[in-house]
C-alpha cells in the first residue's frame, strides 16, 4: 500500500485502494504512452507524475510506452526526447521500453480474431463518404455497402490490405458494433488502414497499421496495465476500449479511468498548434524557452522539482479548468529562491566613473553567494575606478518615491560603497552615456558617517573585469489568456515574447555551466542558455522575474 501520510489524495488513488483492498488487484501496473510525434509539453509533465507517481507511492511499476502506429508523424528524434524527459523529471520506467509496434504481429492476429467472429469488415468507403455514412449527434449512421460481407471474404481482403494488393485510402479495416449509437466512437470505426510509410522501429515491414483505438486498449492489456489512465477526451472512447478488450482473446482487461487534462493561461497545448508554431518559425525550435514543452521549460530554467510540485498542487481531478500561469512560475520562484546563488549582471549598462578613487586601484569584496543560507559560501567582487550600472537606475531629477540615483543623490552599489551623482555626460543626441560619481570611503559596510540619507541599494558590475554576456529576457509567448480560443492564434504573439540584451556580468559567472541557475540581483532568475552558453560566449535566459509583474499590468 501506499505511504498514506504522504501521498496525495484523489479519485484515482481513491480507486486503487478500494481495489486492494476488495482483492481486485494485488499489485498496481500502470503506464506512460506518449505518440512520438512532437516534443513533451507541461500536460504530459502532469501525466508523467500521475502515471509514475501512483507506481511509485504503490511499489507497482509503470511502462514507457510509445504508441507509434501513425509513422508518417513519427521520428527517432522525438522517441528520444522524450525518455529525455521523462528521466529528467526525476522518473525510471520499468525496462524495457515498450512501443506498440512490438505487438503488430498479435494485433493483427487480433484483428482475425474479430473478423472471424464476424465483428470485423473490409470497407471500401473513402474518408468523406464514411463522415457521410457516420451520421450525426442526432441523426444515426448507415451502414457501409459491405458490413455484411462474410467473415472468409474479409479475413481474404484483409491478407491482401496487408501484402500491399490495396493503395492508400481505397480500403479500411473496421469494427462491426452499431451504427445507432448515441457514441459516435461506436459506429464501426476504423481499426486499420492502409499506410505505405517506413516505421522508424519495424521498417518497411508492414504497409497496414492499427488505429489509435484499437492498439491502445490491446497494449495496455499485453503489459498487465491494471489502471490505465487518460484524460477526460477519451471518456466516450472507454466504451470502444472495454468493447474490444470484451470481444477478444486477452486474459487481462485493464480498467480506463479518465482525468482533466491541463491548460494552462498564455499559451496552447495542442501538439499541431506546437508544431505550427515550430514550422512557421515563430519560435527556434521545440525546445524554445517560450514553449510550454518539458524541454523549453528546461532551457528556460525550470527544474525537475519546481515542475513536478506543481503537478502535485494543481491536482487530479475530472473538473476541467484554466490554470493561471502566475501558479507555474510561483512554483519556480519558490524553488529557485532557496538553491539559486546570487550574483549581480547588468543588461542595460550605463558607464560610471569614480572620481575620487585611485585609478589604478582594484579591491576585491566579500559578498554572501546567498543571503539566507551560510552553507553556500561567499564569492568575491572587484571594485575599482569605473563600475557599470543599470540605465534605468539613474535618474537627472525624480521625486522621493524614485529609490534608485539622482543627480546629487546618493545611493549604496550592493555589497560595497555609497556614491553620489556628480555629473552627467551626454552625447550629442542628449543621451545620457556616463556619470561622473564620488563614492564614501567609509560605507563600505556601514551608514554615512554624516547622516546623509541614501536613497535605496542598486546592483553594479565592475567594468575591467566584467564578462560580456548575452541576456534573453523571455516572456509569455501570447498577449492573450486563451489563445487557443481565437481565430487565429498566430495573430496573438505577445511582440515581446524575447527582447535580447547585450550586457555585462559579475566575473564569477565566467566559468557558468549550462542550466546553471541565479538570481540576478533586482533583475530576477536566469539560467546558462543549455544550447549556446560557451566558454567563449556566455547566454542567459530569464526563467521568471522576481514577482509576477505580468499581473501587476505590465
Amino acid at each position: 500500500m501506499a505511504d498514506v501520510e504522504h501521498r496525495p489524495s484523489n479519485f484515482i488513488r481513491q480507486i486503487i485502494d478500494q481495489d486492494l483492498a476488495s482483492g481486485k488487484h494485488k499489485t498496481v501496473q500502470t503506464r506512460f504512452p506518449p505518440e512520438p510525434n512532437g516534443f513533451l509539453h507541461i500536460g504530459h509533465a502532469k501525466s508523467i507524475c500521475l502515471n509514475f507517481g501512483i507506481a511509485k507511492d504503490y511499489q507497482g511499476l509503470c511502462n514507457l510506452r510509445f504508441d507509434d502506429t501513425n509513422p508518417e508523424k513519427e521520428n527517432i528524434d522525438f522517441v528520444e526526447s522524450i525518455q529525455r524527459d521523462v528521466s529528467w523529471l526525476g522518473f525510471q520506467w520499468q525496462d524495457p521500453i515498450h512501443y506498440s509496434s512490438d505487438y503488430f504481429e498479435q494485433l493483427y492476429g487480433f484483428a482475425v480474431e474479430l473478423i472471424e467472429q464476424g465483428l470485423a469488415y473490409v470497407c471500401y468507403l473513402n474518408a468523406e463518404q464514411m463522415r457521410e455514412y457516420r451520421g450525426s449527434l442526432t441523426k444515426p449512421g448507415k451502414n457501409s455497402p459491405t458490413r455484411d460481407t462474410s467473415p472468409a471474404e474479409n479475413l481474404a481482403l484483409f491478407e491482401k490490405m496487408r501484402a500491399g494488393g490495396f493503395k492508400e485510402g481505397e480500403c479500411s479495416l473496421r469494427a462491426k458494433i452499431d451504427m445507432s449509437s448515441p457514441f459516435m466512437c461506436m459506429r464501426d470505426p476504423v481499426i486499420y488502414r492502409v499506410k505505405f510509410a517506413h516505421h522508424h522501429q519495424t521498417g518497411d515491414k508492414w504497409c497496414i497499421y492499427p488505429m489509435y483505438d484499437f492498439t491502445h486498449c490491446i497494449s495496455d492489456a499485453l503489459e498487465g496495465v491494471t489502471h490505465s489512465l487518460c484524460t477526460l477526451e477519451f471518456q466516450d472512447n472507454r466504451r470502444l476500449y472495454d468493447w474490444i478488450l470484451d470481444h477478444i482473446s486477452v486474459d487481462c482487461h485493464p480498467q480506463q479511468i479518465e482525468f482533466s487534462r491541463l491548460n494552462l493561461e498564455y499559451t496552447v497545448m495542442s501538439k499541431r498548434k506546437l508544431q505550427t508554431l515550430v514550422e512557421k518559425q515563430v519560435v527556434s525550435g521545440w525546445d524554445d524557452p517560450r514553449m510550454p514543452t518539458i524541454a523549453g521549460l528546461r532551457r528556460r530554467g525550470y527544474t525537475p522539482e519546481a515542475i513536478r510540485e506543481f503537478s502535485k498542487r494543481i491536482g487530479v481531478t475530472k473538473q476541467d479548468n484554466v490554470i493561471e500561469m502566475s501558479a507555474l512560475e510561483a512554483c519556480i520562484r519558490e524553488d529557485l529562491d532557496s538553491r539559486a546563488p546570487r550574483a549581480m549582471a547588468v543588461l542595460e549598462p550605463l558607464k560610471v566613473t569614480i572620481s575620487n578613487y585611485p585609478a589604478d586601484q582594484l579591491e576585491w569584496l566579500d559578498a554572501p553567494n546567498h543571503p539566507k543560507d551560510e552553507s553556500m559560501g561567499q564569492r568575491q567582487l572587484p571594485f575599482g575606478p569605473v563600475v557599470y550600472i543599470d540605465k534605468a537606475d539613474f535618474r537627472e531629477e525624480a521625486n522621493k518615491k524614485y529609490k534608485r540615483l539622482v543627480t546629487g543623490g546618493n545611493v549604496r552599489l550592493r555589497n560595497a560603497y555609497v556614491i553620489q551623482a556628480d555629473e552627467v555626460i551626454k552625447d550629442a543626441s542628449g543621451e545620457i552615456v556616463e556619470l561622473i560619481c564620488s563614492y564614501l570611503p567609509e560605507t563600505l559596510g556601514e551608514n554615512p558617517a554624516d547622516g546623509r540619507k541614501v536613497r535605496g541599494v542598486i546592483h553594479w558590475v565592475e567594468a575591467s573585469q566584467a564578462i560580456p554576456a548575452e541576456f534573453r529576457v523571455y516572456d509569455r509567448l501570447f498577449s492573450v489568456a486563451n489563445p487557443a480560443a481565437e481565430d487565429d492564434f498566430l495573430q496573438c504573439i505577445h511582440a515581446d515574447s524575447l527582447v535580447i540584451k547585450h550586457g555585462f556580468a559579475e566575473p564569477s559567472l565566467k566559468e557558468a555551466k549550462a542550466e546553471s541557475a541565479y538570481q540576478f540581483e533586482r533583475e530576477g532568475y536566469y539560467c546558462a542558455d543549455n544550447r549556446d552558453t560557451s566558454a567563449e560566449r556566455l547566454v542567459f535566459n530569464r526563467t521568471v522575474g522576481l514577482r509576477d509583474s505580468w499581473n501587476e499590468g505590465q
